[in-house]
């Protein structure tokens, strides 16, 4: 309730109520409803520059932030299962398909080596999440390259696997006359003596004692490079280049089941057994060279033999006998 006031009237001698103009009535209410709205104003204003009032554009933009470092979350989670199987796989890779292909492995800082040069994220730089923006754009990249060199990888892998498949296939890896025909193996690699001169001399390759007529197979895929009668003392002999530096030789043949350039397969039939050019009686001598030099047959005969039979040939190729050519 508004105060009433008064004032002395000398010429009545008595106390007379004050009665307030209107113009200042109104003036004192303008001034009023003017400080009230700048108070509120200003009291808005900064109710607006704390944490006490957000708008509600302001409470979406928060939810929105609060969505994104979840998501954030969630992809470094991801990230960390996707290196873990990464990191397997490359383990696999180095230890495992490499070591089987004789292939070097990959070094461990070239497949974690990041990004040298020009700063990569400097448009990610000055905002309130930078950091954890610009680690998990830095883990992504190298989560990429790290991927890209091990596709690569397995690429060659499998070029090598597909060579290795081609080599296996390659290698004189079976006994050239099968063990059913064999009369017996009558002489191995090594220091025997001449059939001719008794001389002791050294025998290039391995006798198979077998009658005339007896199949001779390919060891080992390739393709005929010779089947002819013009080498010295091999009578007419057949060679197979088998690749990758490996080289068969069939001699002392009866005649031929192949011709010169034709490809076989391992196990074609390509001649039969006789006793053409330095001879003493019906046999297939065998030979293998490997980068032209000539080298034990012995070795290469998993391919069709049991480990008795392998045992009992490796016994009769080591004694020092007559061979027959």
């Amino acid at each position: 309730m508004s105060k009433v006031k008064y004032y002395y009237d000398p010429d009545t001698l008595s106390y007379r109520k004050i009665e307030p103009k209107k113009s200042r009535r109104y003036r004192n209410i303008a001034l009023f409803v003017v400080g009230s709205a700048l108070c509120g104003f200003f009291g808005l204003i900064l109710l607006l520059n704390t944490n006490f009032v957000n708008t509600p554009r302001e409470l979406s933009l928060s939810r929105e932030l609060k969505n994104y470092e979840l998501q954030f979350e969630l992809l470094n989670k991801k990230m960390e299962q996707i290196e873990e199987v990464l990191s397997n796989i490359e383990d696999r890779d180095n230890n495992i398909y490499r070591l089987y292909f004789e292939a070097n492995p990959i070094p461990e800082e070239q497949r974690r080596a990041g990004f040298g040069g020009i700063n990569r994220y400097k448009s990610l730089e000055g905002f309130n999440n930078s950091e954890m923006i610009i680690e998990t754009t830095k883990r992504l990249d190298i989560i990429k390259k790290q991927m890209a060199i091990q596709s690569k990888s397995l690429d060659e892998i499998a070029l090598l696997a597909k060579e290795k498949e081609k080599l296996l296939a390659a290698i004189p890896a079976i006994q050239p006359i099968n063990n059913d025909d064999l009369t017996r193996m009558a002489s191995g690699y090594g220091w025997r003596s001449d059939p001719f001169t008794k001389a002791r001399k050294m025998h290039w390759g391995m006798d198979f004692t077998a009658p005339k007529g007896t199949p001779i197979y390919a060891s080992g895929d390739g393709k005929i490079i010779r089947a002819d009668n013009n080498s010295s003392g091999y009578g007419k002999h057949i060679r197979i280049d088998h690749g990758y530096g490996y080289i068969s030789l069939y001699a002392h043949l009866s005649k031929y089941n192949v011709t010169k350039g034709q490809r076989v397969k391992r196990g074609d039939l390509i001649g039969f057994v006789g006793s053409t050019g330095r001879s003493q009686g019906p046999h297939l001598h065998y030979e293998i060279f490997k980068d032209k030099n000539k080298i034990n047959p012995i070795n290469f005969y998993y391919g069709n033999l049991s480990l008795k039979e392998f045992e009992d040939m490796l016994k009769y190729a080591n004694q020092e006998n007559q061979s027959l050519d």
